[in-house]
């Protein structure tokens, strides 16, 4: 037995006993010195790099090798990403643009908590070519890329509706069957992405299939015995309804009463917070026109007046006679247009 494949199952064989992963490898050291090691959850986000998955990242060494090792991450299987950071960090802080640098390179991979895989560098050099791992699902996702590019090639041929009816029919049914082969959900979750991505050639076609062929409900079936609390599994079981809505002519219909009803909601609210506002202003504004045709002593006689006091109280509170008092009130009577004590109540509880 070669010495490489003892050694590296001799590492499986401690690091599984200790449930704990260790992704190591070998880059070049002209295309940058920091790997970072992401985290994927959503397969929509597959296609670039997105900075808030990114969970751990390690300096390579003077010979170009890097190392992830631990035991903080799930015990299934997930996605992951490697990816060699390129770009010149210095003076700016961010010089990628929507996350993306230019001179970046990156690997998907399916690994878990108790993988050991090593990222090595094919014949000519070339950073993040192959995969060796404990786990046979880890390099799926490198396969499906090889098909993917044979599809590319086969549409390229013509740019003929001919051509794409065709080629759909076949790479739908290549692509799905290498998937199920595979075992891995995961890995078709990755082929139905491709697929179903709006951008692709592939997307009217998947419209038409996604009713007439069992394989998308045999897969979210596969999906929720294997990952069944997963946002894989969520995402793909919503995002497959959602499609079928499209696929029938309900998804425009659906999306458009559902924001219109969602517009006009708002728009009331906003509205009847508008007249609310408006209304306590004018009340504010009214009570401030009232309190100004009042002497200050006519307003601390009105204050107690709202506190349900009598004049007694009233006279004993603002050290004056209960004769002012009357006076007083009998002025407020006369400025304010009213004739008892519970008309000046409601007149200022109103403006409340």
């Amino acid at each position: 037995m070669p010495t490489r494949i003892l050694f590296f199952l001799i590492c499986f064989t401690i690091l599984k006993s200790q449930g704990q992963y260790r992704f190591d490898g070998q880059i070049n050291l002209d295309e940058g010195k920091t790997v970072y090691l992401s985290y994927i959850e959503d397969y929509r986000k597959l296609s670039r790099i997105y900075m808030d998955q990114i969970i751990r990242k390690t300096e390579v060494d003077s010979l170009g090798r890097f190392s992830f090792k631990g035991s903080n991450l799930p015990e299934e299987n997930r996605i992951y990403r490697l990816h060699l950071d390129g770009c010149d960090m210095e003076p700016k802080p961010n010089p990628h643009i929507l996350g993306v640098c230019d001179f970046s390179q990156s690997i998907l991979f399916i690994a878990n908590n108790t993988d050991t895989l090593n990222f090595s560098k094919s014949a000519n050099g070339q950073t993040f070519c192959q995969i060796a791992s404990t786990n046979p699902s880890s390099d799926n996702l490198q396969e499906i890329e090889f098909l993917k590019e044979e599809m590319i090639v086969d549409f390229n041929d013509f740019n003929s509706e001919a051509n794409k009816k065709i080629n759909s029919e076949k790479w739908f049914t290549s692509l799905q069957e290498f998937g199920i082969g595979l075992n891995e959900p995961l890995a078709e979750l990755f082929v139905y992405d491709f697929l179903s991505d709006r951008r692709n050639e592939t997307y009217p076609y998947y419209l038409k299939n996604l009713n007439a062929n069992p394989y998308y409900d045999d897969l979210l079936n596969r999906l929720k015995n294997k990952y069944p609390e997963t946002n894989y599994t969520r995402l793909y079981e919503n995002e497959i309804a959602l499609d079928r809505q499209i696929a029938s002519g309900k998804g425009t219909m659906f999306f458009t009463g559902k924001w219109i009803l969602a517009f006009i909601l708002m728009l009331s609210i906003l509205l009847n917070l508008y007249l609310l506002l408006q209304r306590k202003k004018s009340k504010a504004t009214a009570k401030k026109g009232i309190l100004e045709k009042l002497t200050y002593q006519e307003q601390k006689i009105v204050s107690e007046i709202l506190k349900e006091k009598t004049n007694k109280e009233i006279a004993t509170d603002l050290f004056i006679s209960v004769s002012t008092v009357k006076t007083h009130i009998n002025n407020l009577y006369k400025k304010l247009n009213v004739s008892k004590r519970e008309d000046i109540k409601g007149l200022f509880e109103n403006q409340n």
